[in-house]
């Protein structure tokens, strides 16, 4: 089956880090306290966490620490030379994550990335304002409704959908497209939900599967 559409996680694919809230977490001095609520509440409270982290930790805090961190997170290897053939197909792209939507409109501003589907910390007045548009939480639900409505949007039928993962929560999107690959990941689940594995950082050794 030809792949029409091309979609991709963002933390730990796209770019280095796995998590850009924990890397936000360092940036604003509260990372032990986020780590230990993002343990707790991640996997069975996710707006108790957003709570917890955007309306009591984070309000307040310069946003120009934030805008900081979104320009200078890296770039996985070889993501700007698989875009760059990309574009020689006639494939469809979305960005699917929890991530920070201003550091995915600036990988849709870089690499031409035609649909962003993220997470938005709200910034007033130059401060987090402690609000949080957060339509993707942490279970694998939400990712794989994303692709559902894409689909029906585009007119472009599942099994013509690729998704490129690294985490656990990439594993409802898996079960339903037809190409999944698993991107250095550690996560042994989302290993077997894979119809492809690529060990390493560097993306270029996705493409052999998508062609």
């Amino acid at each position: 089956m030809t792949i029409k559409l091309l979609c991709f996680d963002m933390d730990g694919v796209i770019f280095q880090p796995r998590n850009f809230w924990l890397e936000l977490h360092r940036v604003f001095g509260t990372l032990e306290e986020g780590k230990n609520l993002t343990e707790k509440y991640l996997h069975t409270d996710y707006d108790k966490l957003v709570q917890e982290v955007v309306a009591r930790l984070w309000k307040g805090k310069d946003a120009q620490a934030y805008y900081q961190l979104v320009k200078s997170i890296p770039y996985m290897k070889g993501v700007k030379e698989l875009f760059t053939e990309i574009k020689k197909e006639d494939w469809i792209t979305a960005v699917i994550t929890s991530g920070s939507m201003d550091l995915a409109r600036r990988a849709q501003h870089d690499l031409g990335i035609d649909h962003l589907f993220a997470n938005e910390l709200m910034i007033k007045n130059n401060k987090v304002s402690g609000e949080f548009i957060g339509p993707i939480g942490a279970g694998t639900k939400e990712k794989m409704k994303i692709i559902q409505h894409l689909c029906e949007d585009l007119k472009v039928k599942l099994e013509e959908v690729a998704y490129i993962g690294d985490s656990t929560v990439d594993s409802g999107a898996f079960s339903i497209v037809g190409t999944s690959i698993a991107f250095n990941t550690d996560s042994e689940e989302l290993k077997k939900a894979a119809t492809h594995i690529v060990e390493g950082k560097d993306l270029r050794k996705v493409l052999k599967f998508l062609k």
